[in-house]
């Protein structure tokens, strides 16, 4: 064949050049002849009436004149990228096509490679999927995660990140989307903007159910919190369902487990119940502190977990043990037995403060009942706020909370609501010498409408 079937160009056989006057020799004409109807024949008619029988091989071209263009439009057409990749150009400007999904399920950790570009992964179980170097992979590799049935954490390679963080964990029940930029690795955002949506929607400051009871299989150690939900600010956690948590223990994450956020439960105690936000599922926890204020709350071992909002309070006794109580709605606690807290104290023209089995470090309104008894014939005896100062008791000064009946050393009866200051004291003070017996109802504790 004349023709080289390498660079398809063609040359006459040897003999097929004749001069003027010479006598033509048939053999090397007829080769010539039958190598141009042969190559006639093997070429493409312009009118497309017949196919390739062979592979056509187009030259590599670029993205401003593509191996194979049009007539009408010379820079629309395909061309041969680096690295073997097929390019198609319109009008001079790149197109890009994706290659085909690959969806598969995957029941544990993984690596994700070059070749999973645009796959589609939806782990069942718990997994690690550790991303190739992002250099290797190179920009615009991208690779979506589906967790079904677990967690699912994203590591990048090394020290890069994904969303500028050394992790993404893609919460049970949510997807991610992430494509490299050969360098690093982002996500859609579409889950954390999905998660965060309770945040940026409003703000604002409540305590919504979650009330608080003693466990009934573990009344002296274990704390149930009622379904509900906490927002402060604009940081908002909920809970479906009940969750307990014990306090003869340090914290630990989830339901009956432990709940101090540092040292042993001590007797006499006061413990504050904060709701934790899990920082990766926004799931809800709880953490109990002798800290009053939610600044003073030990986060050593809350890594991972905010703190939302105090939601409670529980009090220990002489043994360590939880006191019984029950909890009304307007955050009043009701001692299940009433707590004797002075039995024929003497109480005198001079005001003296009284300890009461309440919360510790935080102001509360206590409901307490009084009995009073005195050898005047007409004393009354009065139990207030610390906060008013020193006050004197007597109908022609601050009044009584209890009076004697006309009748020397008798006995009278009288109660109220008095406000704490926040070494759970009360003042009392009467107008003359007498005893006094204190009982302590419960308490209210307004946590809904402290930080």
């Amino acid at each position: 064949m004349p023709r080289n079937p390498s660079t398809g160009v063609y040359s006459k056989p040897a003999g097929t050049t004749p001069s003027v006057g010479q006598v033509i020799d048939p053999v090397p004409w007829n080769a010539l002849t039958t190598d141009l109807g042969n190559e006639i024949t093997n070429s493409l008619p312009r009118d497309g009436s017949a196919p390739m029988v062979a592979p056509l091989k187009a030259a590599s071209g670029t993205v401003s004149a593509p191996g194979v263009g049009f007539a009408s439009n010379p820079q629309t057409g395909m061309y041969l990228k680096g690295g073997g990749l097929l390019g198609f150009t319109q009008n001079g400007v790149d197109v890009s096509f994706d290659q085909a999904m690959i969806y598969a399920a995957k029941s544990g950790d993984y690596t994700a490679l070059a070749s999973d570009n645009n796959a589609v992964h939806r782990f069942t179980a718990a997994a690690i999927v550790t991303l190739t170097a992002a250099a290797t992979l190179g920009a615009n590799w991208h690779y979506t995660v589906i967790a079904d049935g677990a967690d699912v954490t994203i590591d990048p390679n090394g020290a890069e990140t994904v969303d500028g963080a050394a992790t993404l964990i893609v919460p049970n029940g949510y997807s991610a989307f992430l494509i490299c930029s050969g360098s690093a690795f982002f996500s859609n955002k579409l889950m954390t903007k999905i998660l965060s949506k309770a945040d940026s929607s409003a703000v604002g400051s409540f305590v919504d159910g979650l009330t608080l009871s003693n466990n009934t299989g573990s009344p002296n150690t274990h704390i149930d919190f009622a379904a509900g939900s906490a927002r402060s600010g604009s940081s908002f956690v909920s809970s479906a369902a009940s969750f307990t948590k014990r306090v003869n223990g340090t914290w630990a994450v989830g339901s009956g487990n432990g709940g101090l956020d540092a040292g042993s439960v001590a007797a006499n105690a006061t413990y504050f119940a904060y709701a934790l936000r899990k920082d990766s599922d926004l799931s809800f926890d709880v953490v109990l502190s002798t800290s009053a204020t939610i600044g003073g709350v030990t986060t050593t071992l809350l890594t991972g977990f905010s703190l939302v909002k105090q939601i409670g309070v529980v009090l220990t006794d002489t043994s360590s043990l939880l006191r019984q109580f029950v909890m009304y709605p307007h955050d009043f606690y009701q001692w299940v037995t009433p707590i004797r807290e002075a039995t024929n104290v003497a109480i005198s023209t001079t005001s003296a403060l009284l300890a009461i089995s309440v919360p510790n470090g935080a102001k509360v309104e206590a409901k307490i009942r009084l009995m009073f008894s005195s050898s005047a014939t007409t004393n009354s005896a009065l139990v207030h706020d610390p906060a008013k100062g020193v006050l004197i008791a007597g109908g022609n000064d601050s009044g009584g909370s209890v009076g004697t009946m006309q009748v020397a050393s008798g006995f009278a009866v009288g109660g109220g609501d008095v406000w704490t200051n926040t070494s759970r004291q009360v003042r009392y003070v009467a107008g003359a010498a007498g005893s006094i017996w204190v009982w302590n109802d419960g308490f209210y504790f307004p946590c809904g409408r402290i930080a």
